[in-house]
């Protein structure tokens, strides 16, 4: 009994130095362990800004959603082939990554999808899965699905920007994002009364744009149709307030949807109305007109004889079509579209007064637009033009332009020769509801008021009967404006030879009191004309009508004035 009593003594006395040991000396290690076990951290996303047009209507939103996690520790083996044949098919998960994930060791918590419908989440949780949770967060919609896709861009399954505005003001849109950390019991229950810390989450800034959504509608509506029905690579409209340099429309074809980003072509993810350059062709002609009467003398009267051909070094430069020299004054070689009459007149000037002018206008320089991946466009210093590059380079061929750059030139023009820089945004509004107005675009006189007006006149002769686009005339308004029909250089020999074509038009409304600018590119038109003044003069009309009907821009009431074509002897 004594030697029974000394071991039990012996055992109480190794229990309780281990409970002072516990309790007392190594109390502080084992808690804080304890407290890893129970303690998760949660992070609370911050709720994206929204964007939305001149209006107020939205472009991107963000909507509830939820989270769905796991509690591998909670799952047993037989339980997790079920819970994978449940949650996979319905979240659209990788059965093998999902299974991966819930059967991980030395974690409590584990996200397996984010962005899910509320309906969703309900049913899932009615399943009652063990291990399975789900936790409140938001998700992005495009409310107007392909809409404007090509601008707003849209948001990664990581909750970040990827391609558009969402992309390059993703700072501004994202907020900053808190983080919580709960204690959560064996059970995966969170405690009520558990050690609970919080850093409350940023929400972002609402961003709003100047385009207007039925005026957008409007114009994609009208370039995809056209897209269509001459089955070409491409197309673009813009619309333009050429005092403001605000940005109406900016729509492109063919589009995608960034509610299912995933399932369209990688390639279409773009902005190509600044991220593709083209040559401009005959729109390019307005800057060499510009250059010629401010600083070669020219005026609109100026005589030419024009041939349909004429040679420069080794190489011969054509018109489109065939014809016998012609007697025309400079009005009527802008208004006919005439590449040798452009030449002549070219002449009067140097090459580093073209090349100051178009730079004047913006070529050659980034247009400073919020869109990811713009191009500047090619425009070599005269250093490195061959001796041809004068001339092809006057009458639009040798340099690139991007859709927002050849839209500027033509504001600039129905601006009196002041060029406002082009605006998307309009400003951002914060979570106290104030709205922020984005810093003034700069303002810069390019060419002389009476230069920009006889540059008007002039084009205004290009929609009339004898001009390259009667199909651009607008009842009871008076329509400027400027085809273009450029060759596109053949990737395979580097030469224009079957390359197809960019067909173009550029042009402003009312003509003696601009208040709208419209321009319309189509890459590679393959069914019907590949003439700016048949392919793309048409949807200059329309949207330049129904624009000028929804801005409530009435007609002028006055006469044109009467475009010499023809130069008298």
């Amino acid at each position: 009994m004594n030697i029974g009593l000394l071991v039990i003594a012996f055992v109480l006395s190794l229990f309780a130095g281990r409970l002072v040991q516990l309790q007392t000396i190594e109390s502080g290690k084992y808690t804080e362990q304890a407290m890893r076990q129970r303690l998760q951290r949660i992070d609370l996303p911050a709720i994206r800004g929204d964007i939305t047009d001149a209006q107020g209507h939205p472009l991107a939103m963000t909507v509830e959603a939820r989270a769905i996690y796991a509690d591998p520790s909670l799952i047993k083996a037989e339980k997790r082939q079920p819970i994978v044949n449940a949650l996979a098919p319905t979240l659209g998960l990788n059965p093998a990554t999902l299974m991966q994930k819930i059967s991980r060791t030395g974690t409590r918590f584990v996200y397996l999808a984010h962005g899910v419908r509320p309906d969703q989440a309900r049913l899932i949780r009615s399943w009652n899965l063990p291990g399975i949770g789900t936790w409140p967060e938001y998700r992005r919609e495009y409310p107007n699905e392909s809409l404007a896709a090509g601008v707003i861009g849209f948001v990664n399954d990581t909750g970040n920007g990827a391609a558009g505005l969402e992309s390059s003001l993703n700072d501004v849109l994202a907020g900053r994002d808190g983080r919580q950390w709960v204690e959560i019991s064996p059970e995966g229950q969170h405690i009520p009364m558990g050690k609970d810390q919080k850093l409350p989450s940023v929400p972002g800034r609402d961003l709003r744009l100047t385009l207007q959504r039925d005026l957008q509608f409007m114009a994609q509506r009208a370039i995809e149709k056209q897209v269509r029905a001459s089955r070409a690579k491409s197309g673009s409209v813009i619309v333009m307030e050429p005092r403001t340099g605000r940005l109406l429309a900016m729509a492109s074809a063919p589009g995608f949807d960034p509610n299912r980003y995933t399932r369209s072509d990688r390639r279409l993810w773009g902005s190509p109305l600044v991220q593709e350059a083209y040559e401009p062709g005959s729109t390019g002609k307005v800057v060499t007109a510009a250059a010629v009467m401010e600083h070669g003398g020219v005026t609109p009267q100026t005589p030419y004889t024009v041939p349909d051909r004429i040679k420069k070094y080794d190489t011969v430069f054509g018109d489109s079509h065939r014809h016998p020299p012609e007697r025309l004054t400079f009005a009527g070689v802008l208004a006919t579209s005439s590449n040798v009459g452009t030449i002549l007149a070219s002449q009067s000037i140097s090459s580093q007064r073209l090349y100051g002018t178009l730079r004047e206008f913006g070529f050659g320089r980034k247009t400073g637009l919020p869109l990811p991946g713009e191009t500047a466009g090619l425009l070599k210093p005269p250093s490195q033009w061959s001796g041809t590059d004068h001339y092809s380079i006057a009458f639009g061929q040798t340099l690139s332009v991007n859709a927002v750059q050849m839209a500027s030139v033509y504001a600039t023009i129905a601006n009196g020769g002041v060029r406002v820089a082009p605006t998307l945004v309009e400003g951002t509004v914060g979570e106290d509801d104030k709205f922020t107005p984005a810093p003034a675009p700069e303002r810069r006189q390019v060419i002389s008021a009476k230069t920009a007006r006889q540059i008007s006149d002039m084009l205004e002769g290009v929609t009339t009967e004898e001009g390259t686009a009667p199909k651009a005339q607008i009842p009871g308004y008076r329509v400027a404006g400027k085809t273009g029909t450029a060759q596109m250089v053949n990737p395979r020999c580097g030469c224009y030879k079957g390359g197809g074509y960019v067909a173009s038009f550029a042009g402003f409304a009312p003509a003696d009191d601009p208040r709208l600018v419209v321009q319309v590119v189509l890459r590679d038109p393959k069914r019907g004309s590949h003439y700016g003044g048949d392919a793309a003069a048409p949807v200059f009309r329309d949207v330049m009508g129904f624009a000028l009907q929804s801005q409530r821009i009435p007609p002028t009431g006055s006469r044109p004035p009467t475009v010499q074509i023809h130069a008298r002897d």
